[in-house]
Formats: C-alpha cells, structure tokens, sequence
C-alpha cells in the first residue's frame, strides 16, 4: 500500500502536465477528507484520488481505455477495492460505480473542478475566499465550469451526503492543501 508521497512520486513518474498533477492531488485530499468523514481508511483513499488518472497522458482520449489501464498500472501497490474504484470512475471502462469509495471518487473528481474553477475566479486566486456558499450557487449556474459534470457531483447524495456537507468536505480538504496547488 502507497502512501501519499509514494503516490505522488509515481504520478510525477508518469505524468508531465503540472494541472493534471494538481488535479490529482486535489481529488486525493477529498478522497481523504472523506474517508475520515466515513471512517474509512484514508491513506488507501487519499492514494485512490491521487492515482485515478496516472493513465491519462497515456491513453489521451481513448474513454473506454482511461481507468481501466490506471488500475493495471497501480495493481500491485493498491488493494482490490481501490483499484475497482479508479476503473469505475470513467464508466466508459464497463465498470460502474457501486461501493462508497467508487461513488465517492466520481463525485470527488467532479468536484476537485468546481473548487478549482471557483478560485481561479476570485481576484486573489485563492481558495481561502472561497466559500460553500459561492459553490452552491455555482452548481445551479451551468454555465459556469461547464465541464463539470453537476450530476456527478450530486451523486453524493447517493452516499447519504447532502450537497452542502459535501461540498465543505471537499472545500475544506482542498484549502488543506492549497499551498501544494498553488491556490
């Protein structure tokens, strides 16, 4: 089992693309932030988040590919669980999400965009100023981070999460690590 400079020192092995490599990082401390949430194991979740899109320089834009093949890179250093949680996060692989950490992993990658996009329009470009409030209201505006998916973020709820609690869980596991984002 990696644990969290392990697993960012593996993705830098694999991937070049500083954004990705913050984005990876990002979905990592939700993962984490959630599993102390859930009382679950957080080393194993917070390495989950980190390593869903290892592939990602590798597969570029092949969608049935991209989870299945991150999981075939990592099947040695993670448990079954967590390797099924990162094909499930791209259900073009033919797996879907099922299991609280699955669900939680589709919902957390979704939501690292939000928080990120909600900084990056802030003056000071920090996450510091952001606010949960600000990120409700942005959920309702589609056309704001057009790209992230609000019915994957919603599907916290399926976990018994209500949209608020999780979008401060995700906000505050990411204002942990804002200073390793740059934000």
């Amino acid at each position: 089992m990696l644990n969290r400079d392990e697993a960012i020192t593996l993705v830098r092995q694999y991937v070049t693309n500083d954004n990705l490599i913050k984005h990876m990082i990002s979905v990592g401390a939700i993962m984490k932030g959630l599993a102390l949430h859930f009382n679950e194991d957080a080393e194993l979740w917070e390495a989950v988040g980190i390593l869903h899109d290892i592939d990602y320089e590798k597969v570029g834009q092949d969608w049935e590919k991209h989870g299945a093949i991150s999981a075939e890179m990592v099947k040695d250093l993670l448990p079954e669980k967590g390797l099924y949680a990162i094909r499930a996060h791209n259900e073009q692989t033919g797996y879907s999400p099922k299991n609280l950490i699955d669900i939680c992993l589709y919902s957390a990658d979704a939501l690292s965009g939000l928080v990120i996009a909600m900084g990056l329009m802030l003056p000071d470009k920090k996450l510091a100023n952001v606010k949960v409030s600000s990120l409700v209201k942005r959920m309702k505006d589609k056309s704001f981070a057009r790209g992230v998916s609000r019915e994957n973020i919603n599907r916290c709820s399926e976990v018994g999460l209500e949209l608020q609690d999780f979008l401060q869980i995700g906000l505050t596991s990411m204002k942990a690590i804002a200073s390793e984002i740059g934000m």
